[in-house]
């Protein structure tokens, strides 16, 4: 037989090292197999893949004290022992041996302490039966030696354990010398030798005391005949006995029989009595229950009638019109002091209104006649006093106008320029803010009319108050007109058009500071006031701000009054849709502010006939409010910033026309020499232009000078070409007179500049097509000559090109004398040329330097082409008419 595992001192040794440091001693270690038990559908309990594990037994003392530890040990990879899992033994509760395993060697261990009891413990399956009993003895021994208790067992006889452990008890012999030297053996168990707390399950007192109770039940089983005669003698003993006692008994059962008989005629009176007590006890319940089932169905009657008066009286109590409220619905005043009184009675109706519809009522309730008849009552309490407000408010809106359009210290006067002041205004119609929401919630169709009535009442006070201002406006401006003819005419108009205007931009300035934070307010109040639903939006940022604030804080202006309205594009970029209420808003904008755009244009048009370069600031202006307002501006206004900027743009483009149609008309006059006037004028022009921009104008203004220059440079050719002897001459000195002129503002405007690079390569074209004819005016047979030798080079070799008709060396002398003999009167009469017909002296020296360039490059190459073709020929050098082209 194997050795078991649990005399292995290796393994015991390796436990001991696993749980070094714990204060802990092994009793016992074996090796076992662990698997877990699952339940199948059959109900059987089966085992997954076993693993192999160390099952060992420590405790530990601290003093009188004493504790039991079972530790699960298990392999690492490189097969040392660690700890895995350790359980208190004065947990154990249950020790049960699976009796589903053939062999008896699977066991598991019960713990009350476990977290879940529904999970099915591990099984711990041993090599055989010893290897389980010898565990399992040792643990009930510790059970009770250390705890006092032993835990259940199952699957397996207690007793039979404990036959087992005697009986494999291992026996030691060893020797001891007694006092006399002799040798003496001594029997000891090997659980002797060792100190552990390993004890016997049955005490030998116990054991005796089991031996002598069996003793006394030894019969001598072993002397069969003597044993069968005994039995024998005792079985007629017995029968003696029996049938003694039977006839002893006979009086004594024939009085026990009569004594029944009289017992059972009793128990049959008394069966018939109960019987007819039965009957009437049934009858009795049955009147019982016929009792009970009234009385309940009266106290349910009873609850359910007690039940019903409370709910009528509720329902009755929601029915009821309070007097107070009736009167201020129907007939009560909407004084200032009698509002708090009309919003209550409005509450009330609302809710009550509410309270009639079937969410909030019982369904039950609804079709019942009293609430039908008093929701129409309700209905026409509603239409009646929607209607008287409504022609209170309509009268109302047009009275405090009529009171403001008839007080002249409301509007600008003569020499008094007037703030528009609504603070007074709004604080009155604020007073009906709370009842025109309870409009809204009681009849949302009201409003319709009540918003036209106050646009078409506010609209003629803001149409009053921007006339009159715009009127003053224009009158308190004083300044000289500037000419609108900037290109053509006399010298003396252009002396005039350095006359400071800015006076113009600053009214027009002040006219949008003043009534665009005006007409924001009226649009956010209005919307705020007649309740629309529209997305309130951030505070307002951006250029023109500050102005806005100041002039709120002038008007007195509550925080919450300072609602912005998105345009309706801005909401379709948010949303995806147009809002239904935006949509009203912006058509009551339309109602409340049309018209007054019509004294900002003339404004504008004041504006552009004083000066019309002014229209550069102005648009920038407008530009600068438009993008300020972008933010919190009303529809409306953004329309009319946009509307604005729309017909200064218009009026500018107006003037750009006139100045393009004042260019024009130079084409139709007399052959024209020298610079062209409208050349330097349109510098001056172009540096007044630059001293306007203001904000965004820039796009504007690059585009009115790409129109300019565009006409002058077609204009400058087309005059050039009624002369086609001068054409260069004119340009040449046109275009390098626009250079001159634009030279600094071309360094800082970009639009500029590309036209000036434009007019810089027609100067260098016209130049060299002017020189190019001087040039061959006087030199004309030598360049000719010249001309004909490259056009032969293609064709044929030079060495054949002497022997060519009119190429003859004697054809190249008679040339040459003809050409070059007397070339510094050639050469002067080219520069008195040049001189001649140029009306810019100042570009006499560059264009001779240009001319006596040319020249020479030419020359050169007449040189190169007679020494490649005529080598035996003397030509004068390039050098030489160098020298003498200096010299001159």
């Amino acid at each position: 037989m194997a050795k078991s595992s649990a005399d292995d001192e290796e393994l015991r040794r390796a436990c001991e090292a696993a749980i070094e440091g714990t204060k802990q001693s092994i009793v016992m270690s074996i090796r076992v197999a662990k698997s877990r038990g699952v339940w199948g559908k059959s109900g059987k309990l089966g085992r997954q893949m076993a693993k192999p594990r160390v099952l060992a037994l420590s405790v530990k003392s601290k003093g009188q004290r004493k504790k039991a530890f079972l530790r699960v040990m298990k392999y690492s990879s490189g097969g040392v022992l660690e700890p895995a899992k350790m359980y208190k033994l004065k947990h154990l509760s249950k020790v049960e041996v699976i009796t589903n395993d053939p062999s008896g060697c699977t066991f598991t261990l019960g713990f009350d302490n476990l977290r879940s009891q529904s999970v099915a413990p591990p099984q711990w399956t041993m090599r055989n039966t010893d290897d389980r009993n010898r565990l399992l003895v040792c643990i009930l021994n510790i059970c009770k030696d250390v705890l006092g208790r032993l835990p259940k067992v199952v699957g397996i006889d207690i007793v039979e354990m404990a036959l087992w452990a005697k009986d494999n008890t291992p026996v030691v012999t060893t020797q001891r010398s007694t006092e006399d030297g002799g040798p003496v053996a001594e029997t000891v168990t090997e659980s002797d030798l060792k100190v552990t707390v390993e004890k016997e399950l049955v005490s030998q007192a116990e054991e005796e005391d089991m031996e002598a109770l069996l003793g006394t039940y030894v019969m001598g089983i072993g002397e069969a005949e003597a044993f069968s005669e005994r039995l024998k003698r005792e079985l007629q003993a017995l029968e003696a006995a029996n049938v003694h006692a039977i006839l002893e008994s006979e009086p004594l059962v024939d009085e026990v029989l009569n004594g029944l008989e009289a017992a059972t005629n009793i128990v049959d009176d008394m069966d018939e009595w109960l019987g007819i007590f039965n009957v009437k006890l049934r009858h009795m319940r049955e009147d019982i229950e016929s009792i009970e089932t009234r009385n309940n169905k009266l106290e349910m009657q009873s609850v359910n009638n007690k039940a019903l008066i409370e709910e009528l009286d509720k329902v009755i109590e929601r029915l009821r019109v309070p007097s107070e409220y009736a009167a201020s619905l129907t007939g009560g005043s909407f004084d200032e002091a009698d509002m708090l009184q009309n919003i209550e009675a409005c509450e009330w109706l609302a809710k009550a209104l509410r309270g009639l519809e079937v969410p909030n009522l019982d369904p039950i309730y609804a079709n019942m006649r009293a609430v039908k008849e008093k929701r129409a009552e309700l209905e026409k309490l509603k239409a009646t006093f929607v209607r008287r407000a409504s022609d209170f408010l309509r009268n109302y809106f047009a009275s405090l106008v009529d009171f403001m359009v008839s007080d002249k210290s409301y509007f600008s006067q003569r020499g008094q320029l007037k703030r528009p002041d609504h603070a007074d205004l709004r604080y009155k119609c604020r007073t009906y803010a709370r009842l025109l929401q309870h409009l809204k919630g009681l009849d949302k169709n009201c409003l319709g009319p009540l918003r036209k009535a106050y646009c078409s009442s506010l609209n003629l006070l803001l149409r009053r108050e921007a006339r009159e201002f715009a009127n003053e406006l224009r009158a308190s401006t004083k300044v000289s007109r500037n000419p609108t003819v900037w290109l053509e005419g006399s010298t003396g108009s252009s002396q005039n058009a350095n006359t400071d205007t800015s006076a113009v931009s600053d009214a027009y300035a002040k006219m949008l500071t003043i009534f665009i934070p005006l007409l924001v307010d009226e649009s956010s109040f209005f919307a705020h006031f007649m309740c629309f639903e529209v997305p309130a939006l951030a505070p307002p940022g951006g250029a023109g701000n500050d102005k806005k604030s100041q002039s709120n804080n002038d008007d007195g202006n509550d925080d919450d009054d300072d609602l912005g309205i998105m345009d309706i594009d801005e909401t379709d970029k948010k949303t995806g849709k147009n809002s239904p209420d935006l949509t009203a808003l912006n058509e009551s904008l339309q109602d409340l502010l049309d018209g007054i755009q019509e004294d900002f244009y003339a404004v504008v048009d004041w504006a552009y006939k004083i000066d019309p370069l002014r229209c550069i600031s102005m648009h920038g202006i407008t530009e600068r409010y438009l993008s300020g307002q972008k933010a919190d501006a009303a529809g409306f206004v953004r329309l009319l910033l946009g509307d604005l900027e729309s017909r200064v743009s218009m009026q500018f483009s107006r003037f750009v026309d006139e100045a393009c149609h004042q260019i024009e008309r130079n084409e139709r006059n007399v052959r024209q020499m020298g610079v062209l006037p409208y050349i330097p004028r349109f510098a001056a022009l172009a540096t007044r232009m630059e001293q306007y921009i203001q904000g965004q104008s820039r796009d504007l203004v690059d585009q009115a000078y790409t129109k300019f220059v565009s006409i002058m440079f077609v204009t400058l050719e087309k005059i050039a070409q009624q002369d086609p002897k001068y054409a260069d001459i004119l340009l040449l000195e046109n275009y390098a007179a626009f250079q001159n002129s634009l030279y600094d503002l071309a360094n800082v405007v970009p639009t500029l500049a590309k036209f000036y690079h434009q007019a810089s390569e027609a100067y260098e074209q016209a130049c060299t097509r002017h020189i190019s004819m001087i040039i061959y005016y006087q030199f004309e047979r030598l360049f000719q000559f010249a001309k004909k030798i490259e056009d032969l080079m293609y064709t044929i070799t030079p060495e054949e090109i002497p022997f060519q008709l009119g190429l003859s060396k004697m054809e190249l002398r008679k040339m040459l004398k003809s050409s070059l003999s007397g070339v510094d009167k050639s050469i002067a009469a080219m520069y008195k040329k040049l001189q001649k017909n140029l009306a810019s002296e100042e570009l006499l020296p560059s264009l001779w330097d240009k001319c006596k360039k040319e020249f020479l490059d030419k020359y050169e190459s007449f040189v190169q082409l007679v020494a490649k073709v005529y080598p035996s020929e003397n030509v004068p050098g390039v050098t030489e008419m160098r020298g003498l082209l200096a010299s001159m």
